[in-house]
Parts: C-alpha cells; sequence; structure tokens
C-alpha cells in the first residue's frame, strides 16, 4: 500500500473516528504490529479520547494497539512505563512527553533499540524532527494541534467576553517546560500584545496541574487586583481551577473564564456561565493519524514529521449544536 493511500485513508475516516469512533474494514497485512500509546497521563478525557481515536485505527489496519500510562503528568512516573513499554519491544510507541528535556535521553534508548518513535500531543527539544540537528531530532514525527495558535484563539476568545473596555487578565499555567503549555502561553501572550492594547496581562500562576491550587491562585490575584477582568487556563486543571476560584470569589460573570481542552465538565461549566468558551482540540484525529503514521513507516512508507489537527471554539451559543457537540471529550 503507498503511502498516500494510508493518508488518504487516515483523512476520510479520522473525522468518523473523532465522531463516532467506528473501525473501517481492515487492510491486508502480511504482519501484525504492535503500537503503544503512552499519554501524558491516564485519567484525563483528553488522552481518553485520544485512545479511541487511536483504537479506532488499530482496528482498521489490523494493528495491536496497547495503551499504558501514569496517572499523573510528570516526567518522574512517565519514565519508568516508558522503559517497561521499551522492554516489552513494540514495533512503534507513540508518547506524550511530559518533559521536552527530560525524556530525551529516555526516548533515545526506545529509537537505539529499533522502535520507532512518535509524539503525540507534546514533544521533545524543540518539535523539529529528522533534521540532523541536535540531540532530539530522532522521533519520526510530531502529530499535535497548533498550540501556539490554539493560544492566540483564546486570547480572541477572552478579549471578545470582556469587550472594548479591556482591564487585566493572567494565563494559569501548569509549569514551564512542557511544550504545549508554554506555546499556549506564548500564542495568547503574542495576541494580546499584538492587537489587544487595552487589556493588561498579569503575571503567570503556575499551579502544578492541581485543580485546587489554581482556584488559590484566581483568588489571590483577584485580592490584589480588584480590577481582573479574566483568565485563560491553559489546561483542563487550570480551566477548573480557575472556574472554581471565580466561583468562590463570588465573581462568576465577572472574571471570564477561557478555557484549553473540552471534556463533559468543561462544557458543563460553559452551560452554566462558569466558564465562557473553551477551545477544543481534536484529540481522537491525534490518536489516530499516530497510529496511521506509525503503520506507514513500518511498512516501508515515508511519513510527514509534522502533522497538525485543528480546532474548535465551544461557547454557549454553540455548545448544543451537534456539529460542535461531536469534539466533546469522553471521560
Amino acid at each position: 500500500m503507498q503511502r498516500r493511500s494510508i493518508l488518504r485513508a487516515a483523512a476520510g475516516l479520522a473525522v468518523a473516528a473523532s465522531i463516532g469512533l467506528t473501525a473501517a474494514p481492515g487492510f491486508a497485512q502480511d504482519k501484525k504490529y504492535t503500537v503503544a500509546l503512552i499519554p501524558g497521563l491516564t485519567t484525563d478525557a483528553f488522552y481518553i479520547t485520544m485512545r479511541k481515536g487511536a483504537q479506532a485505527a488499530a482496528d482498521a489496519l489490523g494493528v495491536n494497539l496497547v495503551f499504558q500510562g501514569a496517572p499523573e503528568f510528570n516526567p518522574v512516573v512517565q519514565v519508568p512505563v516508558l522503559d517497561a513499554t521499551i522492554a516489552r519491544k513494540p514495533d512503534a510507541i507513540l508518547i506524550a512527553p511530559t518533559d521536552k528535556t527530560q525524556l530525551v535521553e529516555p526516548l533515545r534508548k526506545a529509537n537505539e533499540a529499533g522502535i520507532a518513535v512518535i509524539t503525540v500531543d507534546t514533544f521533545i527539544g524543540t518539535g523539529q524532527y529528522q533534521t540532523g540537528k541536535g540531540d532530539a531530532d530522532f522521533p519520526l514525527a510530531y502529530i499535535a494541534s497548533d498550540n501556539v495558535l490554539g493560544g492566540r484563539m483564546a486570547a480572541r476568545a477572552l478579549a471578545t467576553a470582556i469587550g472594548d473596555a479591556g482591564g487585566k487578565v493572567y494565563v494559569s499555567n501548569v509549569k514551564p517546560g512542557i511544550s504545549t503549555t508554554d506555546q499556549r502561553e506564548a500564542g495568547f501572550k503574542a495576541e494580546m500584545k499584538e492587537n489587544f492594547p487595552k487589556i493588561t496581562v498579569l503575571d503567570t500562576q503556575f499551579n502544578d496541574n492541581d485543580a485546587n491550587k489554581a482556584a488559590s491562585q484566581l483568588q489571590a490575584v483577584y485580592a490584589r487586583n480588584s480590577d481582573l477582568k479574566g483568565v485563560f487556563g491553559a489546561n483542563l486543571f487550570s480551566a477548573l481551577g480557575a472556574g472554581n476560584g471565580v466561583q468562590q470569589a463570588g465573581q462568576t460573570g465577572n472574571i471570564k473564564v477561557v478555557a484549553f481542552d473540552a471534556p463533559g465538565s468543561i462544557v458543563d461549566n460553559i452551560q452554566s456561565g462558569l466558564v465562557d468558551a473553551a477551545i477544543a482540540q481534536h484529540p481522537a484525529e491525534i490518536g489516530y493519524y499516530g497510529v496511521v503514521s506509525a503503520y506507514a513507516h513500518l511498512t516501508g512508507q515515508s511519513i510527514p514529521t509534522n502533522i497538525g489537527t485543528g480546532f474548535t471554539v465551544i461557547n454557549k451559543a454553540n455548545v448544543s449544536d451537534p456539529n460542535v457537540a461531536k469534539y466533546v471529550y469522553s471521560e
């Protein structure tokens, strides 16, 4: 099967994967390959949805998919999972690295063992692979949303929610060193600086993926800035925590919240008015393209080094639209 045929099949079926996750008729192959998917953490609806997309592709292609991860987004717990996976000698590993530096050497072990490495959602190094430059260019591909663009979209959504008067906002983020959330913050700040001069972006608050900490930080920032108008939660737990903090401060509707990612819990908050908008990625498509790309490589085809997927903005005006609701993540 030619690369073009494989990727055309992926393009046609990825939408089905993101909606119904129904497998297509299988492709004939001489060997049954094993692909391991290691998420950033196993309990996040984003990665649960990614797994469903990956499984749909695996079913379509006759691939054995193994899903193994840790319950928290932390390189200390992810590396042992990776080491155990390498020991099982799968044909390919799809992984969302939990740190762009600390996962380089552990992933190099997989590469040196002859296991194809593709990063999904997050990346190592700069995310520019197969360049012959740097010590982190060995993965075959990076498959993800354009997180800088997603951050810019969040800035536009928050600016619209705040209105022409402007005001103060800040980013609730996890911690420095995570490729995706670093990029979302950068895109958000760049968009605000370039296009919304009436909005002042305060110092970023890092919550270590702890929603309770994010809620406390929101209340502390509001205590110092009574004119706070909004917050961008750069990932699920940041957004949930910020929203809870707004509610606890008695400022629901006054302090606007824009979330990145769209599980059911965030959508519930949109419907209640606690969150104004969510930037929904398409994680099922990321998982689907990951398995298809691994299969293409294993069957002797070349693959792109960078594959991007889209976004859908969910707000109160469109949350009930079936064409939008299909992008709400599984939980």
